[in-house]
């Protein structure tokens, strides 16, 4: 009697994930997601890299390959074709990912970079904070400020269909 090996098999969902990309799966096939030391709205610093000492914030994570999207970093040209006739292609800035282990969490009132700690609160509530500064970054200003600027996109959109 022969005993046969478990192979493991390859994901049935991929999300937006090229080939050569694929990551390693939970058994409900889902895609293993990493923890982020950033979240979208953090003030990031980029600390290696090109763009090594600009500052931006957070638009977009990924969290399948631990990357993330900054606001004027990053930028790669892309050379789009014209889609109707007559009318001409054109040239357009992006802002590609950044691996999520080359941007520091950045305080604007003190301007300096630290990394990120975890603490909880009189009341129970978990936040970060900076290491070097102690300035609490999970606060409920910034996370109502995050929420109304997601929401401006939309409602503008449904106010010109």
């Amino acid at each position: 009697m022969q005993v046969k090996a478990t192979e493991k098999k390859p994901c049935s969902i991929v999300m937006k994930l090229k080939r050569w990309e694929r990551k390693d799966c939970k058994p409900n096939s889902l895609p293993v997601l990493q923890k982020m030391h950033v979240k979208i709205g953090d003030s990031v610093k980029v600390i290696a890299g090109r763009d090594k000492g600009k500052i931006g914030e957070i638009t977009k994570i990924f969290k399948h390959n631990s990357t993330v999207v900054v606001t004027d970093i990053n930028l790669k040209t892309k050379h789009m074709k014209s889609r109707e006739e007559g009318e001409p292609g054109q040239i357009v800035k992006m802002e590609a990912p950044i691996h999520s282990s080359n941007v520091m969490l950045y305080s604007k009132e003190q301007n300096v970079a630290s990394r990120v700690g975890h603490k909880i609160l009189e009341d129970g509530s978990r936040v970060r904070y900076l290491i070097k500064t102690g300035e609490i970054i999970d606060s409920a200003e910034n996370w109502k400020k995050v929420i109304k600027e997601k929401q401006k996109p939309e409602l503008a959109a449904a106010a010109s269909s």
